[in-house]
């Protein structure tokens, strides 16, 4: 099989890396700064082990690759880019006959639940992935993974359910590639905990390191209780978060990493990296969604939802909002 990885970003340059590394045909999709440091000197990847430049094969979109029937797409971009990475892909053709959309498989190595859906709509084959994988991409050509003894736990499935021979096979090359994949016939049910999980990463991204007992642990608090009764109501089934925890205990844990660029989550990432955008819409924005459909209050991540798009478009650094004032304004009167 070859992977052809869409967005080499913290989570996309961590798989094409290691997958590369353990002697898999590899193909990594970036554009503008980044794809031009990639061709130029590889991947500049961080572990534990040490930092080294990778070369990987780069392509800038779905015109650079001649796609063969062994390819498996892996899509890593944020979920906000997700509907017009699928629309360029989707219709190209595959070497032997069909498109893109007809044959080939198409991982869905993201946060949140909505991209296994946009992909069902123009792709036969589509798999969900529940991430977990603390790496970091601040600057162009960069990536670190900082995690060890495996860089990151990749719960796999089909979508809506189920598993196939394709999926096992990917499983067993990423864990022969420093990572833990298990093969789940649930794998939404997973990808859900994640979800809740990521909440916090909105408030870190907004407020700065969520630390026990501080006023950005409890507004974590607050917009994870929201998201858990939101859930229950809409009768969505998610794993227990100690089912992900199991997952990660001694597989992936926090090492110290050479010159490595410590960073915070991906919504921290974005803001950090001044990308103009953030993933919340589909994050905090999911559960407002399911609140507003199944009539519960979802006033936590409506204002989370809002500041962070905010902070985004108006080019912010992380942390320059107060979780304190946060607070004050779910407080007040309406």
């Amino acid at each position: 099989m070859r992977y052809i990885v869409i967005g080499a970003g913290a989570v996309g340059g961590s798989l094409g890396g290691r997958l590369h590394e353990s002697g898999r045909d590899v193909v990594l999709v970036a554009r503008g700064e980044h794809a031009a440091a990639l061709r130029a000197d590889g991947l500049r990847f961080t572990t534990p082990e040490g930092t080294r430049y990778v070369r990987i094969p780069v392509a800038g979109g779905p015109e650079d690759v001649e796609l063969r029937p062994d390819d498996v797409l892996v899509l890593a971009v944020k979920t906000q880019h997700t509907a017009d990475a699928l629309a360029r892909w989707a219709r190209r053709p595959v070497a032997g006959g069909g498109t893109a959309g007809e044959v080939l498989p198409l991982l869905c190595a993201q946060n949140g639940v909505e991209n296994e859906r946009l992909a069902l709509r123009l792709f036969r084959r589509v798999y969900g992935v529940c991430v977990v994988l603390p790496a970091s991409f601040l600057r162009p050509g960069a990536v670190t993974a900082a995690c060890g003894p495996r860089t990151g736990v990749l719960v796999l499935g089909g979508y809506p359910d189920g598993a196939d021979d394709t999926v096992r096979a990917v499983a067993a090359d990423l864990e022969d590639s420093v990572f833990r994949a298990p093969v789940v016939p649930d794998v939404m049910r997973f990808k859900y905990t994640k979800l809740l999980g990521n909440l916090a990463q909105t408030v870190e991204a907004l407020c700065g390191p969520v630390v026990p007992g501080s006023a950005a642990a409890e507004l974590a608090a607050r917009a994870r209780a929201e998201g858990t009764a939101v859930l229950k109501a809409a009768g969505t089934g998610f794993a227990e978060a100690a089912e992900l925890a199991a997952l990660r205990e001694g597989a992936v844990e926090p090492r110290p990493v050479p010159e490595g660029e410590r960073a915070l989550g991906s919504t921290w990432q974005s803001l950090a990296r001044g990308a103009g955008s953030v993933e919340a819409d589909y994050i905090n924005g999911e559960f407002v969604l399911l609140g507003r459909l199944h009539g519960v209050p979802t006033p936590v991540n409506e204002t989370l939802l809002s500041l962070a798009n905010a902070a985004a478009e108006q080019g912010l650094p992380p942390g320059s909002t107060s979780a304190e004032e946060i607070l004050s304004l779910l407080s007040a009167p309406e």
